[in-house]
């Protein structure tokens, strides 16, 4: 745990969240015999003289946040020092941009969910976007191996004219080592305020015969990699044109659509790679300035 101006309460907050051997309320016999990953990130960000700088940051299990020198601004690289999750582990992730502050947050690679036989994997991420403020939450993708269980929920609040720039990507298997996912369970859960008010809400469920779903011309036509892309900002309109002329030269299936200061795009690929590409096409775009360097280690 580390950084200035961290509130007494955030930083119980953080630590009772290291706890990985404490039982959970309703716990099996076999959960209570194993050590579960957890981990959680506490950031604020404010703009000082026109320069964003992290004034509050708490790290805790797992989890770590480092600032890597870049040329654009504020970039944070968030890791997972477990090397995956799996079977009941919890991730978690606070990040407040305060007025005119701008941040990126990323990670230098994939995310893992491993096969579980029985706890589900939980993963919760809470965005703040004040007035006038900017964030990029830009993750590279999650890879689910074969009967993983993953429960993901992202709830942002964003100021009338603040800006918010989400993208996520999914692969179900690793393509190039033959791998398919069979079956699984999963739930993929969004919800973004605009001035308080509810403006983007969907949830993606999955579960049973995954493969036999994503094979449905109505899902995915048999595609094994899908990517959402949200961006809340006033131009979100006016930037749709540019974002699907972006798009015409990638090898992916996408759809983009905007309307009331949203943008969303939809991004179908048979390889992650496919979807990078479009990543890389498309997000500048929206950021107004590159890629964090570390997004293509």
């Amino acid at each position: 745990m580390y950084g200035s101006g961290l509130r007494s309460e955030e930083f119980a907050t953080a630590q009772a969240s290291s706890d990985t051997t404490r039982p959970r309320p309703g716990a099996h016999a076999g959960d209570r015999r194993r050590q579960r990953s957890e981990g959680a990130i506490v950031l604020r960000v404010e703009a000082s003289r026109g320069v964003s700088r992290a004034v509050r940051v708490a790290e805790s299990g797992a989890s770590r946040l480092r600032f890597p020198r870049g040329q654009h601004g504020l970039d944070g690289a968030m890791l997972n020092v477990a090397g995956g999750l799996a079977c009941g582990d919890r991730m978690s992730v606070e990040a407040e941009v305060g007025p005119h502050a701008a941040l990126t947050l990323s990670t230098p690679g994939a995310e893992r969910i491993y096969r579980s036989d029985g706890a589900t994997t939980e993963v919760a991420t809470r965005l703040a976007v004040e007035a006038g403020g900017a964030l990029a939450w830009l993750p590279q993708e999650t890879i689910l191996f074969d009967r993983a269980r993953l429960a993901r929920r992202l709830d942002a609040e964003v100021a009338p004219d603040g800006r918010l720039l989400a993208w996520e990507a999914l692969m179900f298997g690793r393509a190039a080592r033959g791998e398919t996912v069979q079956d699984g369970d999963l739930e993929d859960r969004w919800r973004v305020r605009r001035g308080g008010r509810l403006i983007f809400a969907e949830t993606l469920r999955l579960n049973g015969q995954i493969r036999d779903l994503m094979a449905k011309r109505t899902v995915a036509g048999g595609r094994a990699c899908l990517a959402t892309l949200l961006y809340v900002a006033p131009d979100a309109e006016a930037k749709v044109d540019n974002v699907r002329r972006a798009l015409e030269g990638c090898d992916v299936e996408a759809g983009a659509s905007a309307w009331n200061g949203l943008l969303v795009v939809r991004l179908l690929a048979c390889l992650a790679e496919r979807l990078r590409d479009a990543a890389r096409a498309v997000l500048p775009l929206l950021m107004g300035r590159p890629l964090p360097r570390f997004w293509s280690c």
